[in-house]
């Protein structure tokens, strides 16, 4: 260190410092021995001290006569007065290149946090689509389950099967219904209806013995099978169309069909 020091004290740049004759990056050199080894610093003090010596020793007094014409004009004249600019200290090199570092650290986390919050956002949106493929697969699952069932009953070598058409008032319409009295299912299946008006409906009836008893009102958007309630003494079944509160009548009937093995 001390040899370091030596070359450091014997090549100059102190003198070319203090002179202000040294360049940027040897200005940088000395700054920084100056405020790291105290040696440096002792030598650049004397030099400072030794600088203003001489300078003090060279000045030219000056003559009486010229202090005095100084004294007159600045008595009759108004001269502003000029702030002289104060001299920035210059930045050690060291803090130039802390501050860089500083700055490309800052840049690196901004950036890295970025990318995280983006890969978040992707896993997030990644674990919401296979939450939502699973809802899908878990419904399909449960529709292919549906439609076995039904399709098992339909089957069925007990389950009867009923074509009921439209009369005259409803030519368009078409249904099949599927009974089956052992495990005691009633479903049916809409083909096809006329067109309705916005107070009218399908109204499934079962015949007693000596009434009618609702079944329920037919969806006829619904492509899927309805299920109907079972009706144990049922002798057939039958379609009005009237209002949603309508009774069962012989005007309103558009449909009807015995059941196998009952007496009308």
């Amino acid at each position: 260190m001390e040899k370091k020091l030596q070359i450091f004290l014997q090549s100059g740049l102190l003198d070319k410092y203090i002179l202000d004759e040294s360049s940027t990056s040897e200005s940088l050199k000395v700054e920084h021995y100056i405020e790291t080894y105290p040696e440096v610093a002792y030598e650049y003090l004397k030099l400072q001290e030794h600088l203003e010596v001489l300078a003090k020793a060279d000045a030219i007094e000056a003559p009486n006569f010229v202090l005095d014409q100084i004294k007159s004009t600045l008595a009759t004249e108004t001269i502003p007065v000029i702030k002289m600019a104060r001299s920035k200290r210059r930045t050690p090199w060291y803090g130039i290149a802390a501050s860089i570092v500083a700055l490309l650290f800052a840049g690196g986390y901004y950036m890295k946090s970025e990318q995280n919050k983006a890969l978040l956002d992707e896993n997030q949106v990644v674990v919401d689509e296979i939450f939502d493929l699973r809802s899908d697969i878990e419904d399909n699952n449960t529709k292919l389950d549906d439609l076995m069932r039904q399709f098992m009953k339909l089957n069925n070598p007990e389950t009867e099967k009923y074509v009921l058409r439209g009369n005259s008032r409803a030519k368009e319409l078409k249904t099949v219904a599927y009974i089956n009295a052992v495990e005691k299912t009633s479903m049916i299946d809409v083909v096809s209806t006329p067109q309705l008006s916005e107070d009218q409906f399908l109204h499934v009836w079962a015949e007693m013995n000596d009434h009618f008893v609702s079944l329920g009102i037919l969806d006829p958007s619904q492509k899927d099978m309805q299920t109907l309630p079972y009706m144990e003494d049922a002798l057939g079944i039958s379609i009005t169309i009237g209002p949603k509160d309508d009774t069962k009548n012989a005007d309103n009937e558009v449909a009807e069909i015995a059941l196998k093995g009952k007496n009308n």
